[in-house]
């Protein structure tokens, strides 16, 4: 590829991240803070944004590295916490599954923000290595900023943990607006509900996605036939 194709498309890219960047900086800042108040500093807010990447898991793993939370404590939490990429990113395979050299990263890299940006259209590999790394990007420069201008914050932070949570229902309602068919969002919404009373709200989370993705097995063919018809 020309090198100026590569600028086109990694122009296109970074346009197309625009929304990720207010978000991401916003929500690594907010991580930065909570791990330098936990008595982190820049470097391990870089390393963290850099080799584990993991949105609502960087902000639970400062509770667990300030706890001194276990190994096997640890796993267990990451696995409740992260179980989504096991479902979601099932559908990305066919398109990382030729992506060469790019796909260590493609798969590393995949966060709920990238995959909304990448799951539908037909993009080049090179594309979505820029969507990936550009992102990654605003969440490492928003953790390093956190971490740098937290101990001269003149405010209390009290709360800020909540915003990968309101991040999340940001999410569910643009989706919500936008969708052509809201039957997924009600599935997602019906599963976790019965999960959560069924199981309570340490154990939910795995029953949750796995019948969300049993039902969303099931509704295949329905959801592609409306989506071909346009409905």
């Amino acid at each position: 590829m020309k090198q100026t194709d590569t600028h086109a498309t990694a122009r296109r890219a970074l346009k197309a991240t625009i929304p990720v960047l207010a978000g991401y900086v916003v929500l690594g800042t907010g991580f930065g803070i909570l791990l330098g108040e936990a008595g982190y500093g820049p470097v391990w807010s870089l390393a963290m944004c850099l080799f584990i990447y993991a949105g609502s898991m960087q902000y639970v793993g400062v509770g667990l590295i300030a706890g001194g939370a276990g190994l096997l404590s640890t796993i267990l939490t990451t696995l409740m916490v992260n179980a989504r990429h096991l479902f979601y990113s099932v559908s990305m395979l066919t398109r990382y599954r030729d992506a060469g050299k790019y796909k260590p990263y493609l798969i590393f890299a995949l966060t709920d923000e990238t995959y909304s940006l990448l799951c539908e259209g037909n993009e080049t590999d090179r594309f979505r290595f820029f969507v990936s790394l550009f992102d990654q990007c605003y969440w490492v420069a928003g953790g390093l900023l956190g971490s740098l201008i937290g101990p001269h914050l003149p405010f209390s932070t009290a709360g800020i943990e909540f915003s990968m949570t309101a991040l999340f229902i940001a999410s569910f309602t643009e989706q919500w607006l936008t969708a052509w068919d809201r039957l997924p969002a009600l599935v997602g919404l019906a599963a976790s509900l019965g999960s959560l009373i069924v199981f309570g709200p340490e154990r939910f989370l795995i029953p949750a996605m796995l019948l969300i993705t049993l039902a969303m097995t099931l509704l295949r063919p329905r959801l592609e036939r409306g989506r071909e018809a346009g409905v």
